[in-house]
């Protein structure tokens, strides 16, 4: 399927016409590839060029002309072909500049830009955003945010009546508990994690975990849905489990100890001789 008007002309279509080069930009390669190779040139600087030596074998850092484009009436953007070794798929994009007709070329800009195939940093990521599940280790500290969602202070009222009776049963105080934000983020990590009900071991298993006389229900609201594992030679051993996990070494589970070659029910003895007298015996 098309849409209407895709067949005609920009001004039909609803759509503005593509702005047309200038000529005298257009024309202006020569101009662009000599500022690129001299932008291009090995420097002393180390920021003044991305490299300090090029190979006299190799191939000079500018390359083929791949294009041009108008960045208005006055204005015109040369592309070039990258040849240096760290940056395959780059290109040199050198923006020329005139004031009008039968006016000289200047070059307003010259840099390196990522080509359409270019290989690229991904983007930057926040400290605080990098860490990952396992990565911390030994020493290691990781701070969590004032305002941290997934937390809230410990003198609101929960809406887990169960952990909140044991907290204070208990005495512990704690500055923050985890939020309904937080319980639902924990539940949705645990449910998809590999002690989840679509892992693998679970869709073998002979029997779930919340049958399990091996599984210890959590307190409060999450209990319905997960616990822990007690079970010394389960995969999952005290780790949280999902009530729908389950494993090879669930309490019920039977082992069929009988004979793997089969007998049949009828057993013929041929040790004993049957003797049938003929008819004319019997006479």
């Amino acid at each position: 399927m098309t849409s209407p008007g895709a067949d005609a002309p920009f001004e039909d279509a609803g759509l503005a016409e593509p702005e047309p080069v200038n000529p005298e930009l257009a024309a202006a390669e020569d101009v662009a590839r000599a500022a690129a190779e001299d932008e291009a040139k090995p420097g002393a600087d180390p920021i003044g060029s991305p490299v300090l030596t090029v190979d006299a074998e190799a191939a000079a850092p500018v390359g083929a002309h791949v294009g041009v484009e108008p960045e208005g009436p006055h204005a015109a953007t040369h592309y070039f072909e990258s040849n240096y070794p760290g940056y395959v798929g780059w290109r040199w994009a050198v923006t020329v500049a005139s004031v009008g007709p039968g006016e000289p070329v200047t070059v307003s800009e010259v840099v390196l830009l990522p080509g359409p195939d270019a290989l690229t940093a991904p983007d930057w990521v926040p400290w605080a955003e990098r860490v990952r599940p396992g990565d911390l280790g030994p020493g290691d500290l990781l701070p969590t945010r004032a305002d941290d969602p997934r937390l809230a202070p410990g003198y609101l009222a929960s809406d887990d009546p169960a952990v909140e009776d044991v907290a204070h049963e208990v005495g512990l105080g704690r500055k923050r508990v985890l939020s309904h934000e937080g319980r639902l983020e924990a539940a949705e990590r645990w449910q998809g994690g590999d002690f989840g009900p679509r892992a693998d071991l679970a869709r073998s298993a002979p029997a779930a975990c919340g049958t399990c006389g091996f599984f210890l229900k959590l307190a409060g609201s999450m209990g319905g849905a997960f616990g822990v594992c007690a079970n010394e030679f389960a995969p999952a051993d005290g780790r949280v489990v999902s009530v729908e996990f389950g494993c090879g070494a669930h309490s019920e589970v039977e082992v069929d100890t009988s004979s793997t070659v089969p007998v049949a029910e009828v057993v013929y003895d041929d040790a004993t001789l049957d003797y049938e007298p003929r008819s004319s015996e019997r006479g």
